[in-house]
């Protein structure tokens, strides 16, 4: 039998709404958002038809530096990439409804338009990830990048 474990999900799309940046009772910034990814299908009955538009709303939970990256730089139409993966919720409502919920948990989220194409309001472009923003409460010190000597010509090497 295989060990393989893999729970990953890449999605592109556009924010449905202008996230709200909270805090838990702990003070850990938390923000949800959705955000709406067009897809095309060929219906069955008619396969020579051409593909149909359709969108898929996926509901997004980011936390710390993340949560607050998305607040700062996302707005409701804003492109965004969002890699992550998926969790399942199970609760009992109030009426005592088992209900099922599930959701992206994002552990990276990345600009998709540049400063000047669309975007509503998005500022960058796609070489900025969240990793060029980190809260100062939440980031650690840079590792000190190696420090390498420099090698001279040498017609000696044996490749």
């Amino acid at each position: 039998m295989s060990s393989l474990n893999l729970n990953k999900v890449i999605l592109g799309g556009h924010l449905t709404a202008d996230p709200e940046l909270k805090q838990t009772n702990s003070g850990i910034p938390v923000i949800s958002f959705s955000i709406a990814v067009n897809r095309r299908f060929r219906s069955q009955a008619n396969e020579n038809a051409s593909a149909q538009p359709t969108v898929d709303f996926f509901n997004v939970t980011a936390w710390r530096s993340q949560a607050e990256f998305v607040s700062r730089y996302f707005r409701k139409g804003s492109a965004i990439c969002v890699v992550g993966s998926i969790q399942n919720r199970t609760w009992t409502d109030q009426q005592g409804q088992k209900r099922y919920a599930t959701d992206i948990v994002a552990d990276e989220v990345m600009f998709v338009d540049s400063k000047n194409e669309g975007g509503a309001g998005n500022a960058g472009g796609a070489q900025f990830a969240a990793e060029s923003y980190a809260a100062p409460s939440y980031s650690t010190p840079p590792a000190q990048a190696p420090k390498f000597e420099e090698i001279k010509a040498d017609d000696d090497l044996p490749f």
